[in-house]
């Protein structure tokens, strides 16, 4: 059978290769010997192994040499210093929040925040869209809210157990009171009168929210005049005017649940003071903790802390104020 013979350069290991035709594969009869730094013994010196391997294990040991021999060929030597793992994370983030920008866009931004990396840098680490840039649902009603408003009636009982309706009208837009009105008859012509009161001029929105209550039987009209499409909740369904819902409901937890109503004028005096309070002072969860009318952030040497009451004090808002 055909022989091939190799030694190592320390001759402490010498293998043989003989290909045997009745085995799959051929035998590796290695002869340990001397005292080279590769040399393992396991008995007397000279003692020679028999180890049995295919052609597929020595073409292994072949391709794992190139690799380690490439490995070590292509180590960085010089060169730009790598991005940091920050940076990388901040241009895909910006790339995720905006699908319409591209790589001189992020390029532009990153320079404005002081990161010096070329724009060929940020369109490698931006990251690849798996379909065609689209707004999210959010970003999509956001840009919409500002033409949407919504109204409704509640009632509120006197201390003679006199029943006064009040109308709010409520703009979707960080959940501003446009208007309240209060009577002890609704009629479709007062009814149409508060809608003209609460959008003069240019000021009316898009689209307006309410139930099927008879009362707004005349808005279909002066809708129209002003401009104002009119949306219809379903019967029975008000949860489909959920802005307005959740502002009559505030007033009712937040003040006259905790105050006696005299008659119609003592109850517009409660409600306005109740708006200002509203609009000015009170924060709100889905304005990320503002009032509907933005309060500034005080700087803890802006003075002491003073407490101004509300609604009598009912209420209170809290100010820094100098001594």
């Amino acid at each position: 059978m055909p022989r091939y013979t190799s030694r190592s350069s320390h001759s402490a290991i010498s293998c043989t290769f003989y290909n045997d035709p009745d085995r799959d594969g051929c035998l590796l009869r290695k002869r340990t010997g001397g005292s080279g730094p590769g040399c393992q013994r396991s008995g007397a010196a000279g003692e020679r192994q028999l180890v049995i391997v295919k052609p597929e294990t020595v073409l292994a040991w072949h391709r794992q040499g190139l690799r380690l021999l490439w490995t070590w060929k292509s180590r960085r030597r010089n060169g730009r210093p790598p991005l940091s793992t920050e940076v990388r994370r901040l241009i895909r983030k910006m790339a995720n929040e905006n699908p319409l920008w591209g790589a001189p866009r992020i390029h532009g931004e990153l320079l404005k925040l002081g990161v010096d990396v070329s724009q060929a840098t940020a369109a490698k680490y931006m990251a690849r869209p798996t379909a065609s840039p689209s707004q999210s649902w959010r970003t999509f009603l956001a840009n919409h809210v500002q033409q949407i408003a919504a109204a409704d009636f509640f009632v509120v009982p006197t201390a003679t157990c006199r029943l006064l309706f009040v109308l709010v009208i409520l703009a979707h837009e960080r959940r501003r009171v446009v208007h309240v009105a209060v009577t002890d008859h609704p009629t479709a012509g007062w009814t149409a009168q508060q809608l003209r009161e609460a959008f003069p001029w240019n000021e009316a929105p898009r689209y307006l929210v309410h139930d099927r209550d008879a009362a707004f039987s005349a808005w279909t009209t002066t809708a129209a005049a002003i401009g104002i499409e009119e949306v219809l909740t379903a019967p029975r369904s008000p949860w489909q005017n959920a802005y307005a819902e959740r502002l009559i409901g505030s007033i009712r937890r937040e003040c006259v649940d905790h105050i006696i109503i005299l008659n119609e004028r003592g109850l517009r005096r409660v409600l306005a003071a109740y708006v200002e309070y509203y609009l000015k002072s009170r924060t709100h969860l889905a304005l990320s903790k503002d009032a509907p009318v933005s309060r500034s952030v005080a700087a803890p040497d802006d003075g002491g802390i003073v407490a101004v009451p509300c609604l009598g004090g009912l209420h209170h808002r809290y100010e820094r104020r100098a001594a």
